[in-house]
């Protein structure tokens, strides 16, 4: 009897996009922000529970979840801002005083300016990829650079009052382009067809 040739076999698992919620997370935490610092709305204590359920725990379910579909672009973007929500949070609450009086007047703003500075590298470098996504990220994703253009130098205490209103009206921009780009992800997929347009990528890096 001769010997059965081996076939190799391999399993795939088919799991959904999870940039829809990442985007609504994205979207939610900047809207209730951006609200405070346009001071539509007055303190942090409402904006906390947004940071964290929806900046920082759903755009890490994001995260991992592009980490499955082996996407390193989602899965980096994603994580990186869930951690930089949980870390506002945690800033947030000793900002309040929720861990102690020593803690909250032990607080210096430039240190929150390094954050911010090594913040905005990284999503320069991340906005170069996004120009081989689609449009609609690279648009956030500018915004994003402008936010944390305002936040780092507002840290510093560079032209202030100007850097501040830039941060703002940056942040609200990214909650309202965010909403769309989850809404497309969404009813793209639901239809089967491009129902919201999200834009081409550019096509400079990649051919």
């Amino acid at each position: 009897m001769s010997a059965q040739p081996h076939t190799a076999q391999s399993v795939k698992i088919v799991t959904a996009d999870p940039s829809a919620i990442g985007l609504f997370g994205l979207a939610i935490v900047t809207l209730v922000a951006s609200s405070q610092k346009l001071e539509i709305t007055t303190g942090l204590s409402y904006c906390i529970p947004w940071a964290i359920f929806l900046g920082a725990f759903a755009q890490l379910f994001a995260s991992i979840q592009d980490a499955k579909h082996n996407n390193t672009f989602g899965m980096t973007a994603f994580g990186a801002y869930a951690f930089f929500w949980f870390g506002m949070g945690a800033s947030w609450l000793i900002k309040l005083g929720v861990f102690g009086a020593v803690l909250a007047e032990g607080v210096d703003p430039k240190q929150l300016g390094f954050v911010f500075a090594g913040y905005l590298v990284f999503t320069l470098f991340m906005t170069l990829g996004a120009v081989e996504a689609n449009r609609v990220l690279l648009i956030i994703f500018i915004l994003i650079d402008f936010l944390f253009l305002g936040l780092s130098m507002d840290a510093f205490g560079v032209a202030a009052e100007f850097f501040h209103k830039l941060a703002a009206v940056s942040e609200m921009a990214i909650g309202i382009v965010s909403l769309y780009g989850c809404g497309a992800s969404v009813l793209n997929a639901h239809f089967g067809r491009t129902f919201l347009p999200i834009g081409a990528p550019l096509g400079i890096f990649k051919k």
